[in-house]
């Protein structure tokens, strides 16, 4: 196996632990909303330091429900995962193609001594 695999295989073996051991070890078991989000964390704290708090803003579209909010997100995620593995996907092509305009440029020019 290269290099480049064994490190391939242990980034994703850690992303994977990432993702697991929460689950496994049982933590957020103690909360209503074990692995809510950081803004509903936030909105908790803030009500704990100050009840009377009221928002500046709200936002313009909410989502009727938990599910639909998640979807959302995940939707936004993937899009945003797209567009950069286009443009890494692009560059890399780009950068290939270079090389071998290089490569048959200078195997050209040997042929024509």
């Amino acid at each position: 196996m290269s290099r480049n695999a064994k490190i391939n295989a242990l980034l994703l073996l850690v992303v994977a632990a990432l993702a697991v051991l929460p689950l496994v070890l049982g933590l957020g078991d103690h909360k209503e909303e074990p692995f809510a989000g950081a803004d509903a964390e936030a909105e908790t704290a803030i009500t704990e330091i100050e009840p009377d708090y009221e928002p500046w803003f709200s936002p313009l579209y909410e989502p009727p429900s938990g599910e639909i909010e998640s979807a959302l997100f995940a939707l936004q995620a993937a899009l945003g995962a797209g567009v950069l593995a286009y443009y890494f996907g692009l560059r890399r092509g780009r950068r290939q193609g270079e090389e071998r305009a290089v490569a048959t440029a200078g195997r050209d020019a040997s042929e024509g001594d």
